[in-house]
């Protein structure tokens, strides 16, 4: 019997492209730890969750998730880098941890495009632009005008300085020709808070944090970020529709690997990454969390890395923003 298992085994991994048949006994051959960078509870944690539940369904796989959280997600992401290329230590990465953190940081004990190998993307998310319902600011046009009309006084808060939402609203600025004034926050619960009782303006933030007030009626969307209109949010247009031509600042979620991780394995988990994430159920949840499933090649994913690198990098570096 168990050499029928073996022989099975080695059949289903050699449809995968570029797989030798020693991997099919090797790997994996004990728990595989995949570092979530992130406090529980939040949408990388639970993308994180749900795409390794369902693998060692799947596949009888185990997974162990690992948080680990600090210094905005460089901790977890330094742990991997450091780790054995071998295919057992995993980590989930995103657009700050990745791409806008190694300008950010003053000094940052990794180097994303050399330290770790790119597995697969996982999701999108646009940020969403919210005022308070009784607000003058009807749309994101009436926003630039205010703005342009009185530069420096319309205000705009963020979860904190350096984050997606902050770089977002920089380059939003910068495209159009107008300047307001960043009121930076631990989080987006006390922007929230400020944005309903008119204290602060606007707020820029993820989806989620903001559906649940503008299906209440308490906010107002005015633009998402994305090139397409959040399914979550089908009313708000995007940007660009409000006239920014090409303007897109999505934050996106993948798995990564340390440099080093053998192309076998690195195959394998791409392969299996992308036949979860086409799962209705993975799916659904990523959706819900107000993500876009995306999936795609190692290549692919390493390409984007290299391109938001140097396009945040530009972006970091006209806000002036840094962090020691």
């Amino acid at each position: 019997m168990k050499i029928i298992l073996r022989v099975l085994a080695a059949c289903s991994i050699a449809a995968v492209p570029g797989l030798p048949a020693y991997a099919a006994d090797t790997y994996p051959a004990k728990p595989i730890r995949l570092i979530v960078p992130f406090p529980p509870g939040g949408a990388p944690d639970t993308f994180s969750r749900e795409i390794a539940q369902q693998l060692s369904r799947d596949l009888k796989w185990t997974i162990v998730v690992d948080n680990r959280p600090g210094a905005g997600g460089n901790l977890g992401v330094e742990a991997a880098a450091k780790a054995s290329p071998d295919g057992y230590t995993l980590v989930f990465g995103q657009t700050s941890n990745l791409a806008i953190n190694p300008s950010l940081y003053k000094k940052l004990p990794y180097d994303p495009a050399k330290d770790l190998t790119p597995i697969g993307l996982i999701a999108s998310a646009p940020l969403a632009i919210v005022a308070n319902n009784s607000s003058p600011y009807k749309n994101l046009t009436d926003v630039l005008a205010a703005a342009k009309a009185k530069p420096g006084t319309v205000t705009f808060g963020t979860p904190g300085n350096g984050t997606v939402a902050h770089l977002a609203m920089e380059l939003l600025q910068k495209q159009v020709g107008v300047k307001m004034q960043h009121i930076p926050y631990k989080g987006a619960s006390q922007a929230l808070t400020d944005v309903l009782s008119g204290q602060v303006e606007i707020y820029i933030g993820s989806v989620p944090t903001v559906m649940g007030q503008i299906k209440m009626g308490k906010l107002r969307g005015i633009a998402v970020t994305s090139g397409k209109r959040s399914p979550q949010l089908p009313n708000t247009p995007t940007v660009a529709e409000a006239g920014v031509k090409q303007f897109e600042a999505d934050t996106w979620f993948g798995l990564l690997a340390p440099a080093g991780t053998p192309a076998p394995i690195v195959a394998r988990l791409n392969a299996e990454l992308n036949r979860v994430l086409q799962v209705p159920a993975v799916r659904s949840k990523i959706e819900a969390e107000g993500g876009q499933v995306l999936g795609g090649s190692s290549a692919a994913f390493a390409g984007l890395l290299q391109k938001d690198l140097a396009r945040w990098r530009v972006v970091v570096s006209d806000s002036g923003a840094t962090i020691d």
